[in-house]
């Protein structure tokens, strides 16, 4: 595991290296630990322990900007990374969007967090116990009589940012991560878990919800495509909303590309949907600062279904006005900044209360294979996986064959009638956030699906 000793040894040897070559040069350092247990047909198959360390170097030289990363962190890997950097900048041209590296201030100083993100507790986990806890996650497979498939994994991620004008910044964080999915001839189940604390992710309870999923779905029947009311659990709205995430920035805007182009101020959502962006958040993960050094500020993007602001980094205020908000990406990045903290507020209600309000619904577990189909209005199609079950008078009656969808994400943030509990959520189309289930009107289904 790196130390921020050895970050700040390798950013200082980098800018000193380049000396007067450079007007300004920003060193990033990002590590990752990620130890992974995979597991199918309730049998273990693999344990992978790697770690990477991959230093990219930006240079600014006299308006022309150039990056080389290298993953060795050696004096001569360093050095020569340095050189092709500023070789490579020396054959482009001029930029006049290229910006001063980010100066020391009150804007990149070190954020007390209100929580800790680091849990030695996962750090010290080996491969026995991570076997220890894949073994757990078997035996509810075969109490159940399902085939477990899936990992358990846990991460230490270390990041450092450096430059020329003399700010430093260092974070490390854990994460655990669990993902189940059990199998029977007919049916199957699915829950996935995350966190920043090892508590976050309890191996054993997450096999007996994908086990519940996968029993209460056994021999599913055919419902009829079209328009229903659902109820999505947390990782179906997670893996539905992060298609707009492109939607709330800064850059999207200045290039009128967002969705919500020319919308701010204007309601564009449910009046029951607020969205912001919280990096101190007590569920989120990830860094408090972003990819220039620059703390994360809270930013509120939707209240009450208004359109408030996009996040917005040094370069989009440049054009939009405004104060950038902490969400710059990296300056080798396409994107000038992305919300990497997504908080959407919850209501009062639970999911059993959801459920026994609806006369006739489906309850989503997950969405798969998501696909934008019209950037523009958000439309996406995707398929209903894992658990799918129908909504009859009040209760969940049986297990349903799953479906394809094609609905606008824009319009099922408008159709919204119950709002659950937020937690934080993990998917497989995005990172983790936190958001609420929700129970939905209209929500449409195109087609049947062949599995």
């Amino acid at each position: 595991m790196i130390t921020e000793a050895k970050c700040k040894k390798i950013i200082d040897l980098a800018i000193a290296h380049a000396g007067d070559r450079v007007t300004d040069m920003q060193v990033t350092v990002f590590e990752q630990d990620q130890a992974t247990s995979r597991f199918a047909n309730n049998e273990m198959t693999q344990h992978v322990d790697t770690c990477t360390t991959t230093v990219t170097i930006t240079v600014n030289a006299r308006g022309r900007t150039a990056f080389f990363a290298t993953d060795s962190t050696s004096t001569k890997a360093i050095k020569r990374a340095v050189d092709k950097a500023i070789e490579t900048a020396a054959v482009l041209p001029h930029d006049a969007t290229t910006l001063r590296v980010l100066k020391p201030s009150n804007l990149t100083e070190d954020a007390t967090p209100k929580f800790s993100r680091y849990d030695p507790r996962i750090a010290a986990l080996g491969p026995e116990d991570r076997l220890a806890r894949v073994k757990s996650i078997v035996e509810v497979a075969r109490r159940g009589r399902f085939s477990a498939a899936g990992i358990f994994a846990t991460y230490i991620n270390s990041y450092a940012i450096g430059n020329s004008a003399g700010l430093f910044r260092f974070d490390q964080q854990t994460n655990v991560e669990c993902s189940i999915t059990m199998l029977s001839a007919s049916s199957s189940g699915w829950q996935k878990g995350y966190g920043c604390n090892l508590d976050a992710v309890d191996p054993v309870a997450l096999a007996q919800g994908a086990a519940s999923r996968a029993r209460k779905s056994r021999n599913p029947v055919y419902v009829r495509p079209g328009d229903y009311t659902v109820i999505l659990e947390p990782s179906a709205v997670l893996d539905l909303i992060c298609f707009l995430y492109d939607d709330f920035t800064g850059t999207e805007h200045w290039y009128e590309t967002s969705s919500f182009y020319k919308k701010i101020g204007k309601n564009v959502l449910g009046k029951n949907i607020t969205i912001t962006d919280d990096a101190n958040h007590e569920l989120q993960t990830g860094f408090l600062f972003d990819d220039e050094g620059m703390n994360r500020k809270t930013v509120t993007i939707v209240e009450n279904g208004k359109l408030k602001t996009p996040v917005k980094s040094r370069r989009s205020v440049k054009y939009l006005g405004g104060s950038p908000t902490g969400h710059g990406a990296a300056p080798s990045s396409a994107e000038g900044e992305f919300p990497m903290n997504i908080v959407v507020a919850g209501g009062d209600s639970s999911l059993e209360e959801m459920i026994a309000s609806t006369q006739r619904g489906i309850l989503l577990t997950r969405v798969w294979y998501v696909r934008d189909v019209d950037p523009n209005t958000k439309l996406l199609t995707g398929m209903t996986r894992d658990g799918t079950f129908l909504i009859e008078n009040g209760k969940v009656t049986r297990g349903i064959k799953n479906l394809r969808f094609n609905q606008s994400v824009i319009d099922m943030l408008k159709n919204v009638v119950e709002i659950g509990q937020p937690v934080l959520a993990a998917g497989e189309e995005t990172f983790p956030a936190v958001v609420p289930p929700m129970k939905i009107e209209n929500f449409r289904f195109s087609s049947r699906t062949k599995a």
